[in-house]
């Protein structure tokens, strides 16, 4: 019988009333087409882990370490005649998956198994398990979920294989395979059917599993640091703590208007008000705002405050938590992404925003004048803006994109940061950073403003001539009366999960690091 090692429905008509056949012809063999408990199971991680234990045993008894095939370059079968007779021995186990690859040999049948740890390769020959179980192998179709019991051992190409003595059903695919070399290609259907994605296209599974483990590292980090991890309330009354579009909604019971968050801030200074000194949530907040590369409506922010610190803390603190998390997932503080190497060793380097500013345009960001004119010539709306926010505006076009990073830009314009504490010695300056790489923000900082008093004639003057919905926050006036009850001088964090991942797993799209992003609709 010739080799196939195509897709088995490829020769039908229609792949789906064929798998449906074969799950009817598994019923009838008495077998239930999607599965039972499987206990003892082993992960295929934990399979490759045990490569050590297949040993080669001669007919005297001698016990012989096997040797790394791959590594070595070693001929299997010309090893085993220079060790002499004798029969490969490892340890059974029971592994279960998705069928990736199959290869029908006639009375054999070699299929590549995966988990969400990994692939190994399952050898299925009629003398080993059975007419009953090899008709049932011959009914597996790609993307199957089929388990395997038997001896763990090698090919004599030096390839980790399952040699099944009994195989299961566990689940029937009933939609056809993707391409096995394209796989899922489209990245609108990719993120759509992140089901498939995550199935079949290599590397996938290990991005979200590196962001489980690099948000699971954050969370360490702050916890070992005496933080308290908190849940706030998702539905505002006021959309507070950013410049930012909310999404609104309607509470029927109470007849009252309410806002998805669009930060986590004000509720977690409340907090420390209360006297939750070191307090941090890892949380969802929504933004009613467009779509790119870097922005998806939803998306994930750690904001964390510790009371007696103050911007220089959270410095520190934002290299421990990105360097851990690097720690956590492995590959070491260079890392690439879209073609640029980027160094997180630290220390980060440390620039003023005007140092900055004068460097990239040559112009200096205090005379005012010169910062109108240089607005002119890039084509920026001068006429009824404050002169910070001009400042800002030609900040963002010309000089974020020079940053490679990582580089924590400190000393922000005031007037732009109605949340932060000023400088004692400048109060135009807000003790603030944000911390670029590769021209893109990754995190927000402040020395947080405690003054009651000051923080409402902010807040007065930031909402002042603006449209409400582009406000920075509405009124709170429950914030100021907390503030009231005196909230410690203290540093306070904004960390943008997503684009960390992304960063870290060399990403260029947000959508690839969001397991489910928001799209059109299909149709």
């Amino acid at each position: 019988m010739n080799e196939k090692t195509t897709p088995m429905e490829n020769d039908a008509k229609d792949p789906r009333v064929a798998r449906r056949e074969k799950m009817r012809q598994i019923e009838e063999i008495g077998i239930d087409p999607w599965g039972n408990r499987f206990d003892d199971r082993s992960l295929i991680s934990d399979c490759q882990a045990r490569q050590s234990e297949i040993q080669w045993t001669k007919e005297d008894g001698t016990v012989v370490p096997l040797p790394d095939l791959a590594s070595e370059d070693i001929d299997f079968r010309q090893w085993k005649s220079d060790n002499g007779p004798g029969e490969q021995t490892g340890p059974t186990v029971r592994v279960a998956g998705r069928i990736m690859l199959s290869r029908d040999k006639g009375k054999l049948i070699f299929l590549t198994l995966r988990d969400w740890t990994g692939d190994i390769q399952i050898f299925v020959g009629k003398n080993q398990v059975g007419d009953e179980g090899f008709s049932l192998a011959k009914l597996f179709d790609l993307g199957d979920l089929v388990a395997a019991e038997g001896r763990l051992g090698k090919t004599n190409t030096g390839e980790l294989t399952v040699f099944a003595h009994k195989v299961f059903f566990h689940a029937k695919m009933l939609e056809p395979a993707p391409d096995k070399h394209a796989g899922l290609t489209n990245a609108d259907m990719r993120q759509r059917m992140r089901y498939a994605d995550l199935a079949f296209n290599d590397g996938v599974m290990k991005t979200f599993l590196d962001r489980t483990q690099i948000v699971k590292s954050i969370r360490s980090t702050l916890d070992d640091d005496g933080f308290c991890e908190v849940e706030g309330p998702t539905l505002h009354t006021v959309a507070g703590g950013a410049a930012a579009r909310p999404f609104a909604t309607h509470h029927n019971a109470l007849d009252m208007p309410l806002t998805m968050r669009i930060a986590l801030e004000l509720h977690l200074k409340r907090l420390m008000v209360g006297g939750m000194e070191r307090v941090y949530e890892v949380g969802r907040v929504y933004r009613n705002e467009g779509i790119s590369p870097r922005h998806n409506p939803e998306f994930t922010m750690l904001e964390c405050y510790q009371a007696y610190g103050d911007y220089q803390s959270m410095m520190d603190l934002t290299e421990r938590l990105i360097t851990d998390a690097i720690d956590a997932i492995g590959g070491g503080y260079v890392r690439e992404y879209d073609g640029k190497s980027i160094n997180f060793t630290p220390p980060f380097q440390r620039a003023t925003y005007a140092e900055l500013f004068e460097k990239a345009t040559g112009v200096d960001s205090s005379n005012e004048a010169a910062v109108i004119d240089l607005a002119k010539t890039l084509n920026l709306t001068t006429e009824g803006k404050h002169p910070d926010v001009i400042r800002n505006e030609i900040f963002e076009e010309k000089v974020e994109d020079t940053l490679q990073g990582p580089i924590f830009v400190i000393d922000y314009p005031a007037s732009i940061c109605p949340l932060t504490k000023r400088k004692r010695d400048n109060p135009a300056i807000a003790e603030r950073f944000e911390l670029f790489i590769l021209g893109m923000e990754l995190a927000n900082a402040y020395t947080e403003l405690n003054d009651p008093d000051l923080q409402e004639e902010l807040f007065k003057t930031q909402l002042q001539g603006q449209n409400e919905e582009d406000s920075m926050a509405k009124m709170d006036h429950d914030f100021v009366r907390a503030l009231r009850y005196a909230m410690p001088p203290a540093g306070g964090l904004g960390l943008g999960i997503d684009r960390l991942v992304m960063l870290l797993t060399g990403k260029k799209s947000i959508r690839d690091v969001i397991l489910f992003p928001l799209l059109r609709p299909e149709n």
